[in-house]
């Protein structure tokens, strides 16, 4: 049995199908996901479809993003935010078309039981963005950095890898878990296509929302698996490149 880590999709389905194609996945496999599965390229409600019935066949974990909070929010009022509209959420509306009002209710129940996070019995923790409290997620009185901060990840990549668990200089916030998975921030910000790990904090988002590529990693051995670049998975699209 394997356990796949899964960065932002940004309802990119073509670039799903691939990896886990890619993957080359057995029904002992655990999938986690990392949140953000919509708002993007054009088959946003289909990647939420397609995510549903995986879950039929393999163990999944899907943690919430900030695009994932806000479709749920027009699924259960059909009034979209602002920012949503201008990042993508415009293009998931459009999606929808043709989705009965059960399929959506289906959807929004899927959206509503999302976890924020996810800890495994190694005490590796799995969160769309991450935390600010010294004592853990589950002690961050701001729900919403879950799914916002950066915080937690501009700060791993400052830290010089040579500064060890033990030491007073070691963030608390880092020695609360053995490792961390998040998304979010796109590696591609960075001239990296590929995921990243700085201390014990892995970035599995590789900008598959704009330029980049989905990415996938082993948290075992560590090995990392890609689409193609979506841009040539949807050559007739933009993705979010246009904003």
């Amino acid at each position: 049995m394997s356990v796949f880590v899964i960065g932002d999709i940004h309802g990119g389905l073509k670039a799903l199908q691939q990896l886990l194609e890619r993957l080359q996945l057995s029904k002992e496999d655990q999938l986690i996901f990392l949140g953000d599965y919509v708002d993007g390229w054009s088959e946003s409600a289909q990647v939420i479809q397609y995510l549903i019935e995986l879950s039929e066949t393999n163990e999944c974990v899907f943690i919430k993003g900030n695009h994932d909070v806000w479709c749920e929010d027009w699924l259960r009022t059909r009034q979209g935010e602002p920012v949503w509209l201008a990042h993508g959420g415009k293009e998931t509306i459009d999606s929808y078309e043709g989705f009965s009002e059960d399929k959506k209710k289906q959807h929004l129940y899927f959206f509503e039981d999302m976890p924020l996070y996810h800890i495994d019995d190694y005490n590796r923790l799995f969160i769309h963005a991450g935390f600010t409290s010294i004592r853990g997620v589950d002690y961050e009185k701001n729900k919403t950095n879950c799914y916002f901060d950066r915080t937690l990840w501009e700060m791993a990549l400052t830290l010089d890898k040579r500064i060890q668990k033990t030491p007073a200089l070691y963030p608390n916030r880092l020695k609360q878990y053995y490792e961390i998975y998040i998304g979010h921030t796109p590696t591609i910000r960075y001239n990296n296509e590929e995921p990243m790990n700085a201390i014990n904090v892995w970035n599995v988002d590789t900008g598959a929302a704009f330029t980049g590529k989905l990415s996938a990693i082993d948290i075992e051995t560590k090995a990392i698996f890609q689409s193609d670049v979506l841009l040539d998975l949807y050559p007739n699209e933009l993705g979010r490149n246009k904003r």
